[in-house]
This record gives structure tokens, C-alpha cells and sequence, in this order.
């Protein structure tokens, strides 16, 4: 137990003294402020266009907007049913007087980490993962690794623990580096504000029995709770994936372009059956919280799960397999 403490401990310096932690800090340092500026100049245009800031007229334009692009011919189908379902949802806002995007660094988080799960924080999790193995590999240092008296899944076992403690870390740095940010903007307020979940979409139709009031500080515990196993299961697949290749650039390379064609398929074959059992297109674990509408039939929070923790268990099986079996002098 003492020599897997040590083990993990030095692969933490390892990766904390990387500049690719510097990096990823100063991306979400750019990133952040970014996005909180889009956020207020949006916010501010809506208010000019409407000649108003109360939130109910800006929502009953949303709808009006959302009404129109409904009258198109030439709107897919499932972007019709996609759009009538969030037609409803707002409705349900109205009819419960709940502004839904109140303004304050709260809301913006919640905002941030709904939107970021997508692709932004997979992505960092796939340069942080992409050359945890193929680094040492690439160095030479892997056989000075495997000549002291360990056992190679001991090495990688480590190496595996200290990548879920980096992934919580950054998702830990995010949350406060979003909330900072934003509250110089919107006023740090807003933890107790009410937030509506529960949505069920049956059929086409979403069903409102199961909604639900929670606080805003409960809403965020879940969303960044599903979030980090998004960011686990796609960290997992990007370690099997350095074990497998022995260039970094290249598994960096195949895990982003995986992550960006999930994406796409996702949004431009949605009636086409096989996507949703491809796990980068189960990632937006939050949609299920927020009752946000689903582009492909059939997925659902417990099917999203069961596919994203089959793939990081097979993927930890083959990276366990091939490491232990593998000759690390051809």
C-alpha cells in the first residue's frame, strides 16, 4: 500500500510539473472571461433589441423566435419535433414563474459546465490523458520505470489514479475560476435561486409529473457530478489509447478527431440507430438534468451511463492487458 502511495504521488509531480498544466490553466483563464463577456453582451443586446430587461418578455420572444423558425418547410424533421419540445419547456418556465438564466456567477457556472461538457472539457482531459504512457515510451524512461521492484500494473494502476485525481482537479479549478470570474460581471448571487428538473421526454412529448424545484447550489453538485464522469469515461479511453500508441501526437490526434465526429454525428445523423451507442455522443449527461430536448430516440441518463462506463471498463481492460503484456525493448 506504502509503494502505491509513493508510485502515485510521484506520477502527481510528474504531471503537475508538465507545462501542459500550464497550458490547460491558461486556457480556462482565456476561455472564461471570454465566454462571461459573450454572456453579458448577449445579455445586453436582448435588452436593446427588446427595449426591456424583464426576463418573462425576453422568454416569450424566445418562444416567438423558436415559433417562427417552426413555420420553415424545409426544417428536418427532428429538429421539429427538437424545437417543439423546447417550445414546451420554456412555456413551463412562464406558466411557473421561474426565470431560467437569472443573472449571477451561480447561473453562469451551471451555464459553463452544461455547455463545456460537450467538447471543451473532454478535449482538456484528452491533452492531459493522450501521453500519460506514450510519453515514457517516447522519453526512454519506461524500461528505467519497469527495472525497479514493482509490477507493471502497479505502475500503471498509479499512473491511472493520479490521471482521476488531475480530471477532478481541473474540473475543481474550472468551477472556481468561473464563479470568480463571472461574479465581477453578474454579482456573486444567486446560490439559492430555484432551478426546475425532472423533464421526461416520452415519445416526442415532454412530461412535466416528475418535475421539480431545486436550489441552484443542488443543481450544480449534480451537473458537475455527471460532468466528472463524462470527463472520467473519455480520460479513460484516451489512457487506453496512450498505452495502445506509442506517439503522443498521434493518440492526441485520433482521440480529438473521435471526440469532434461524435459531435457532428450526433447533430447530422440523429435518426441513424448506431449513434447513440458510440460514446462520444453520450457525453451531455447534463441534457437528462436540465430536460433539455434529445436529438436521437432512444438514449436516456441510465443508457448514456451503462455505454460510457462499458467503454472506460473495456478500455481499462485492453490498456491493462497490453501494458503487462507488451515488450518494452522492440
Amino acid at each position: 500500500m506504502r509503494s502505491m502511495t509513493g508510485l502515485v504521488y510521484n506520477e502527481m509531480l510528474k504531471m503537475v510539473r508538465k507545462k501542459r498544466m500550464m497550458v490547460i490553466i491558461l486556457i480556462l483563464a482565456l476561455v472564461i472571461p471570454i465566454f462571461t463577456y459573450a454572456q453579458y453582451h448577449a445579455i445586453q443586446s436582448a435588452v436593446e433589441q427588446l427595449g426591456t430587461s424583464d426576463w418573462r418578455t425576453m422568454l416569450q420572444q424566445q418562444i416567438a423566435d423558436d415559433q417562427n423558425r417552426l413555420s420553415s418547410s424545409r426544417l428536418p424533421e427532428e429538429w421539429r419535433a427538437w424545437i417543439e419540445m423546447r417550445i414546451q419547456q420554456q412555456q413551463y418556465y412562464l406558466d411557473h414563474d421561474i426565470n431560467p438564466t437569472a443573472p449571477g456567477a451561480p447561473t453562469f457556472v451551471r451555464g459553463f459546465i452544461e455547455e463545456g461538457v460537450a467538447l471543451f472539457l473532454p478535449l482538456l482531459m484528452v491533452v492531459v490523458a493522450s501521453d500519460l504512457v506514450s510519453s515514457e515510451y517516447a522519453g526512454g524512461t519506461i524500461k528505467l520505470l519497469l527495472t525497479r521492484s514493482i509490477r507493471r500494473w502497479q505502475v500503471l494502476a498509479s499512473k491511472y489514479i493520479a490521471l482521476v485525481l488531475t480530471v477532478s482537479m481541473i474540473l475543481a479549478v474550472t468551477l472556481l475560476f468561473s464563479y470568480l470570474v463571472s461574479g465581477l460581471i453578474f454579482g456573486y448571487s444567486g446560490w439559492t435561486m430555484p432551478v426546475l428538473t425532472g423533464f421526461q421526454e416520452v415519445n416526442g412529448e415532454i412530461l412535466f409529473e416528475q418535475v421539480h424545484v431545486v436550489p441552484q447550489w443542488q443543481y450544480i453538485i449534480m451537473a458537475f457530478g455527471l460532468g466528472w464522469f463524462a470527463c472520467i469515461a473519455v480520460a479513460t479511453i484516451s489512457f487506453m489509447v496512450s498505452v495502445l500508441m506509442r506517439s503522443t501526437a498521434a493518440g492526441m490526434g485520433v482521440m480529438m478527431a473521435a471526440l469532434v465526429t461524435g459531435g457532428l454525428l450526433a447533430q447530422l445523423a440523429p435518426t441513424w440507430s448506431v449513434v447513440k451507442y458510440i460514446p462520444f455522443t453520450n457525453l451531455q449527461l447534463i441534457d437528462y438534468l436540465s430536460g433539455e430536448p434529445l436529438l436521437i430516440d432512444g438514449m436516456s441518463l441510465p443508457f448514456s451511463i451503462t455505454v460510457l462506463a462499458l467503454t472506460a471498463i473495456i478500455s481499462l481492460i485492453v490498456a491493462f492487458t497490453v501494458f503487462i503484456r507488451r515488450d518494452v525493448l522492440a
